[in-house]
C-alpha cells in the first residue's frame, strides 16, 4: 500500500466544470507518484443505455480532459466481454487517473470481478494511478451492493476496495427518488460496515495528500455539498476541507 493512489467516492457530477477542481487535483496525484498526464475514463456502468446516451459520456468527458490539458482515453467498454480485451486492459497502465462513471452499479461490478481490465485497474491504482467512481462506480468499490428485489441486508458481489464502506451517491436527492423500504435497506448494512451519504457535486477522497494520506476509513470532503455519516438513527454531515473518520 506504499504507493497506492488516490481513491474518489463521487456522489455525482463526473467530467462536470463544478467539479473540474477535484478532478485537476486527482490527475496531479498520480503525476506526482509518477504517472503519465492521461485520463482514463471508463463508461461500463452505463453500458446497456442508448448510443447516444454513450456517445454523450464520451464527448462530456472529452471536455473535462481538455479543461485540465490532459490526454482522453476513453475505453468503449460495455460489456463483459469488453472487460476481457487484453488490449483495453494495456491502455490502462501508467495513467494519472482512471475514471468509473455512473449507470448500474450492479452491472458495473458484475462485469468487471475476475476480468483484465479490472486487473489493470486495480493493478494501476495500487502503483500510484488515482482512481475515482461516480455514482454506480463509487457504490461498486464496496465489498456488496444492495439488492433492492431481494430487500436483504446482504447485496450483490461489488469490486471490494473498499469492503467496510457502502456509499450512497446523490444523497441529497436519494430519498427522494427511491420507496421508503429500499432506503432503510440501503441504510441498514451487514455488521461492521460504515455507510456513507455523498451528496451530488461532491466527493470523500482518501490518499489525496498529506491531510489524508490512504486510510480506507478516512476521507476528506470534497465539493458543495457534504458527506453524511450515518449510523443507526443518527447522522453527521462534513463540508468541504473536513476530515470523515469512519474508525
Amino acid at each position: 500500500m506504499d504507493h497506492v493512489g488516490a481513491l474518489a467516492l463521487v456522489g455525482s457530477g463526473e467530467y462536470l466544470p463544478e467539479m473540474v477542481e477535484l478532478e485537476r487535483d486527482l490527475l496531479r496525484s498520480g503525476i506526482e507518484r509518477g504517472m503519465s498526464n492521461r485520463y482514463v475514463q471508463i463508461p461500463l456502468a452505463a453500458g446497456r443505455e442508448s448510443v447516444d446516451r454513450l456517445r454523450y459520456w464520451q464527448e462530456l468527458g472529452a471536455a473535462q480532459a481538455e479543461r485540465l490539458d490532459s490526454e482522453q482515453v476513453f475505453l468503449p467498454i460495455y460489456t463483459r466481454d469488453d472487460a476481457m480485451r487484453e488490449d483495453l486492459a494495456a491502455l490502462i497502465d501508467g495513467a494519472a487517473l482512471i475514471y468509473i462513471s455512473g449507470g448500474d452499479p450492479s452491472y458495473l461490478a458484475t462485469s468487471l470481478i475476475n476480468t483484465p481490465v479490472w486487473q489493470a485497474i486495480e493493478r494501476a491504482w495500487r502503483a500510484g494511478t488515482s482512481l475515482a467512481g461516480c455514482s454506480a462506480g463509487a457504490m461498486a468499490f464496496s465489498g456488496d451492493i444492495p439488492n433492492f428485489r431481494k430487500q436483504s441486508e446482504v447485496g450483490t458481489p461489488g469490486l471490494n476496495l473498499l469492503p467496510t464502506v457502502r456509499t450512497i451517491p446523490h444523497y441529497n436527492k436519494f430519498f427522494g427518488w427511491i420507496p421508503d423500504s429500499a432506503a432503510k435497506l440501503m441504510v441498514r448494512a451487514p455488521e461492521g460496515v460504515a455507510v456513507i451519504g455523498v451528496d451530488e457535486l461532491t466527493a470523500a477522497v482518501t490518499g489525496l495528500d498529506s491531510r489524508s494520506s490512504y486510510d480506507p476509513l478516512i476521507f476528506a470532503v470534497h465539493g458543495v455539498g457534504g458527506v453524511h455519516v450515518l449510523r443507526g438513527p443518527t447522522t453527521h454531515k462534513y463540508v468541504h476541507g473536513e476530515l470523515v473518520d469512519l474508525h
